[in-house]
């Protein structure tokens, strides 16, 4: 179980790297290839419309074909979207990678975070999942540090490096004993759609993925008419992804024991209160403390809303694979559509719209929110 975790964790510590290292270094590409905010936009989401394509398809052949198989591919996918932006040469090009990118992550988090609730005892899958969340985190930490220092030497030595990366993950996988495949039953998909609490669960990663998707394109953009150089971007990225990570495993552990909602409550709440600072900071001054302080509340859904997943799917009979494959639909909408979105309305009424508007969706989430998932999952005692 410890082997498996750490391979769930360097692989998906690897594909977030490899997603956020994009942060810092969009001002670069806007510069170079002409993007207004409506194609950066564009740019940032194309990973998760990748995501989104391969999310059903990625979690069919994670249920049908096993886990191992599916992260394989999604594995080699990574390493040749780092290949692509390697050696990008116009904003196409750079799209095409973000998306093959998207494709290969969709597979790789299926087959893992599978492989992961395989092996994991029902009573600790929320603390699983949030130490592979945390491990997300840290790629996400990382990546901008990544995306500086290609900024600073070139995109094309550190992309290849990286692609080299996902060789040793691949072997690493091939060595790794497989875990048995959990075909889908007739009729999951549908009897899925129609369940409250999956729904629900879905919603919830959704809208994370909304804000983050607005985040990354705005705020960069924010700090660099400031006069904030990529270096200094991605520090403050860092200081907010190392919130986040810490506190993922721990958000996860009380999912575990007081229910799933409560830690989805409290990061409902936090965030609408975020959402209104980015709406109206406008120095970094101001934007770097928020930007910190959404390191809690974002990151506060995702451990929680997957444990609801996960815990629905056994209720209905859903395979894993099906399940984590729904997972990246919802989050791969919404991060397709946040950036694309906010990037428009920040073209047509200014950077504080699409901000404002993902508060009020946040709170009348909070609102609305339903007792679905408040069942505390048992622990046995020790001896």
């Amino acid at each position: 179980m410890r082997r498996l975790l750490l391979l769930v964790c360097v692989v998906i510590f690897v594909e977030t790297m490899l997603y956020s290292a994009l942060v810092p270094l969009l001002p670069h590409y806007r510069d170079e290839f002409g993007l207004s905010k409506s194609a950066a936009g564009l740019l940032v989401g194309a990973y998760a419309a990748g995501a989104l394509a391969a999310a059903l398809p990625g979690g069919i052949a994670a249920a049908r074909y096993g886990p191992r198989r599916a992260l394989l591919i999604g594995i080699v996918l990574m390493g040749l979207a780092s290949l692509g932006f390697g050696f990008a040469g116009d904003a196409w090009t750079l799209g095409i990678a973000r998306f093959a990118q998207g494709v290969g992550g969709s597979l790789a988090w299926a087959g893992a975070l599978t492989w992961l609730i395989a092996a994991s005892p029902v009573s600790r899958r929320g603390e699983m999942l949030g130490t592979a969340i945390g491990s997300a985190i840290f790629g996400a930490l990382l990546g901008p540090v990544i995306g500086a220092l290609a900024d600073h030497v070139g995109p094309r030595e550190v992309f290849v490096g990286l692609a080299g990366l996902t060789v040793v993950l691949a072997v690493w996988t091939l060595r790794t004993p497989r875990a048995a495949a959990e075909p889908p039953l007739p009729g999951a998909l549908s009897r899925a759609v129609r369940d409250v609490e999956i729904r629900q669960a879905l919603w919830l990663m959704s809208v994370p993925a909304l804000v983050f998707g607005i985040v990354g394109v705005l705020v960069p953009l924010k700090l660099d008419r400031a006069g904030w150089t990529a270096a200094a971007i991605a520090v403050a990225w860092v200081a907010s992804a190392a919130i986040e990570m810490v506190l993922a495993p721990l958000i996860g552990r009380v999912s575990d024991r007081r229910g799933r909602l409560l830690p989805l409550r409290v990061a409902l709440a936090g965030a609408t209160v975020v959402l209104v600072g980015f709406a109206f900071a406008d120095r970094p001054g101001t934007i770097v403390p928020i930007l910190v302080l959404s390191g809690i509340t974002f990151g506060g859904f995702w451990a929680p809303a997957m444990a609801l997943l996960t815990d629905a799917a056994d209720r209905i009979g859903l395979a894993q694979g099906l399940a984590f494959g729904l997972m990246n639909v919802a989050w791969g909408a919404g991060n397709a559509v946040g950036p694309a979105i906010g990037g428009a309305l920040a073209d047509a009424a200014g950077d504080a719209v699409p901000f404002l508007i993902m508060a009020a969706l946040c709170l009348a989430t909070l609102v609305t929110l339903g007792s679905a998932g408040t069942r505390r999952v048992r622990v046995p005692e020790s001896s």
